[in-house]
């Protein structure tokens, strides 16, 4: 890693829907907060816009979506490093647009180009900076998927290197961006609490749960030929199962991180189809560009295994879908349980289940510890109780940067650890390959429900978390 340096960011797809929403107003908070203070802007798209008027819609956006109202303190400032490169200009447009950004600095800068455009057009994207010769020594930032089989990230990847190193390339994943991700290292690592008991002696079992309220109105062209598992499980879920499964790295660098991911990736079971549930909700063959006989799946659950020395027999339980009850993001570590046999009958021990650690990775990042205690009063009879820790508790929530914005910065420094390597994303392809060949009956279920009635016996001895039995504490309700 390094210091920053000044920046340049070239972003493909600037007038599109993620970058109004998110990159926009991510950058000029950056830039607010001086985490990048000289940054230059080359927005560039195949939509008719001049240097006028994308300042104008970078206005609007920031505006709309920034979420800290102190960002805006910095427009005027900010403006005037937005540029444009009409995309019907080509390379040589492109290239005369970043010369002139940077004509006023001196000095190196870090080129970093942000492709927020659909996956098909990623390579013709890696042609065009090649042509214009701002590949070399820059930074490529990319969107998932990463391809959609093992072949297809290999062809994926063969061509990138053509053009860029490995070293050069972040593949972006949002989940590790936030903050609540990041904890997990923190807890496991900073703590000797929990650290010796992160085992198959004391870990029953492990569940990724990321259900979302959200359909597929607006992207089922793209969704028909991807499907939940390719579009959440691949790049995001396993992503974040590695984070809970890795070994200490010998450093907190990048590379150090990156190897223990990619050890645990390489010790992942190939997915049995039969430890798989796949669902699509009712509706979705109603939808505009939904073949009538679709068998894409909206919902999956599966069962994986990760075959090492820590944690061989311990499943992990992976569940998304649309259109489900509720929009979560949890990690719910599930803990052994003692012997019961010095508890009376009807003492309440178990009855809840087992001790649980819960991460909930939602914008309101916070933490959960179960256990049982006893209730006050005669005789021995036990309740479950949690010790809690939320993000906005603390003084330092305002400090928390948005997951693009955290996946940004990190570019900019040379900070791999959030991202993705193309051996870790070849991996999980390989083990997705028997289910991608021989993948389970798409079953039905209802909008608003928790997906297919399948996935309580996929789960059977133990039970999903979600939804929750008791709600979160809110730390501003008065106790009584």
């Amino acid at each position: 890693m390094e210091d920053m340096k000044p920046v340049t960011v070239v972003l493909f797809g600037a007038t599109g829907d993620l970058s109004r929403r998110k990159l926009l107003p991510g950058l000029l908070h950056l830039f607010e907060c001086t985490l990048i203070p000289d940054l230059q802007i080359i927005g560039t798209s195949l939509d008719e816009y001049t240097e006028e008027s994308f300042i104008d819609f970078v206005h609007e956006a920031v505006q709309e979506f920034s979420g800290n109202d102190g960002d805006m303190a910095a427009w005027s400032e900010f403006a005037k490093r937005l540029h444009w490169a009409p995309g019907a200009e080509g390379p040589a447009g492109l290239r005369s647009a970043v010369e002139k950004a940077e004509a006023t600095s001196e000095g190196e800068r870090t080129r970093l180009h942000y492709l927020s455009v659909p996956p098909k057009a990623a390579l013709s994207v890696v042609n065009t900076l090649q042509e214009a010769d701002l590949a070399k020594g820059s930074r490529i930032i990319m969107e998932k998927p990463f391809g959609v089989d093992l072949a297809s990230a290999q062809e994926l990847n063969g061509k990138l290197h053509r053009v860029f190193d490995e070293s050069q390339i972040y593949r972006i994943d949002h989940f590790l961006g936030k903050e609540a991700a990041q904890n997990i290292l923190a807890f496991r690592f900073a703590n000797g609490l929990f650290e010796p008991i992160w085992h198959r002696n004391n870990i029953d079992h492990v569940q990724i749960d990321v259900p979302e309220e959200l359909g597929l109105d607006q992207r089922a062209a793209f969704y028909e030929s991807t499907g939940a598992y390719k579009d959440m499980v691949v790049t995001h879920l396993f992503q974040v199962l590695a984070f809970i499964a890795l070994e200490p790295p010998t450093s907190l660098s990048p590379d150090a991180i990156n190897e223990e991911k990619n050890k645990v990736f390489r010790s992942v079971l190939p997915i049995d189809p039969a430890d798989v549930v796949r669902g699509q909700y009712q509706g979705y063959r109603d939808i505009k560009g939904v073949a009538r006989e679709s068998e894409t799946e909206t919902f999956i659950a599966l069962k994986c295994y990760i075959d090492n020395w820590r944690w061989a027999g311990v499943p992990f339980y992976l569940r998304t879908g649309k259109r489900m009850a509720e929009g979560a993001r949890i990690i719910s570590i599930a803990f052994k349980e003692p012997p019961r046999s010095m508890f009376p009958r009807n003492s309440g021990v178990g009855d809840h289940g087992p001790d649980h650690l819960t991460f909930d990775l939602a914008d309101k990042a916070r933490m959960s510890l179960s256990f049982y205690g006893k209730r006050p009063g005669p005789g021995m009879k036990l309740d479950k109780l949690s010790m809690q820790f939320a993000m906005q508790d603390t003084t330092w929530a305002g400090s928390v940067l948005e997951a693009y914005e955290r996946l940004i910065y990190d570019a900019a420094r040379g900070d791999q650890t959030l991202f993705t390597s193309a051996e870790g994303i070849e991996r999980l392809w390989e083990v997705s390959a028997p289910l991608l060949d021989d993948p389970p009956i798409v079953r039905p279920y209802r909008q608003g429900s928790w997906g297919p009635n399948q996935i309580h016996q996929l789960i059977a001895p133990f039970a999903w978390r979600l939804p929750f039995e008791r709600q979160w504490r809110d730390p501003n309700a008065m106790d009584g």
